[in-house]
């Protein structure tokens, strides 16, 4: 297969998306009688899509076990194997089950992420709420940073997000339940400038899905904590009103990094600083869980082949 935009295949079987000219150099200087044998590529069994097929050689499992996290292991060549830089690439290179593992995206040090490999084309999940074993009432210093359990509760970062997003148009997908069993997603394309802009949240096109939006009317929003508050509401600091860190218009929307509730309290004011999606549940409903997981916006190079 040859997919658009340039990427091939790296001699045979070895995955487009590693196909970057520094790891072509670095094969080159590798000796014949060095190299692993690869064998033919395979059209992975359950992936033809209609469209095409994807195909990779046998060899693809060193080096998705190069970018598994966790202690360094044997490499498949004598040098550094590229780290995928999020986990559409990593799904591109043959990984299917969902996981942690080691990404790099361009000009950022390696970090560690949870991929969901469950949902078509490979997601990078960057907020979980499922049990409140996490504290989302944080500082700036935390939501720029991270902070919880990968496999569990958690916030990647600001600074990890937009080192994920700045090389291109994202999509971002929301994942809401409530205590009844429903739930409810929204997707929007969106950009996410650095710390200087307040990690500002840019809207590139209309939403998806089910949920009507409740991020507001404003295209462009930036992050508010209780001890940075870019909020639009003059008279009020959203973030510590609402109990947790989020991109505030005025403070009726939306919050996902609200106070976690395990069950719904019965008190009004109680009620208004959990998890809310003011468009579904209203603003005094507290939810049971939510998930932020981002793609990039297209991966053409599937198409027509």
């Amino acid at each position: 297969l040859q997919p658009r935009g340039g990427m091939g295949m790296l001699g045979p079987g070895l995955p487009s998306a590693l196909a970057h000219p520094r790891q072509l150099l670095r094969l080159e200087a590798v000796p014949s009688s060095t190299r692993p044998e690869l064998q033919p590529p395979l059209c992975t069994a359950g992936r033809a899509r209609g469209q095409g097929c994807e195909c990779w050689g046998r060899g693809r499992s060193n080096l998705l076990r190069n970018w598994h996290a966790g202690p360094p292991s044997q490499l498949l060549f004598p040098f550094p194997a590229e780290l995928p830089e999020d986990c559409h690439q990593l799904f591109l290179a043959g990984q299917q089950s969902s996981g942690v593992f080691q990404v790099q995206p361009a000009g950022a040090q390696p970090f560690r992420v949870y991929c969901d490999m469950t949902a078509e084309g490979g997601w990078t999940v960057i907020q979980r709420r499922t049990d409140g074993s996490v504290d989302f009432d944080q500082l700036w210093d935390a939501y720029k940073n991270g902070f919880g359990d990968l496999h569990g509760d958690f916030w990647l970062g600001l600074e990890k997000i937009h080192h994920l997003v700045q090389e291109g148009r994202y999509n971002l997908l929301i994942e809401l339940e409530d205590w009844e069993g429903n739930s409810q997603v929204v997707q929007f394309v969106f950009s996410l400038g650095g710390e200087s802009t307040a990690y500002m949240l840019s809207l590139l096109g209309p939403l998806s899905g089910e949920l009507e939006n409740a991020i507001g009317d404003f295209r462009q929003l930036p992050f508010s904590t209780r001890d940075r508050d870019h909020d639009l509401k003059a008279d009020t600091n959203c973030a510590k009103h609402l109990s947790g860190g989020w991109w505030f218009s005025t403070c009726g929307h939306a919050n996902l990094n609200g106070k976690y509730f395990r069950s719904i309290p019965r008190q009004r004011h109680e009620r208004k600083q959990g998890i809310f999606w003011k468009t579904w549940k209203g603003r005094y409903y507290p939810l049971k869980s939510t998930t932020m997981k981002i793609q990039p916006e297209r991966f053409s190079w599937l198409a027509d082949h």
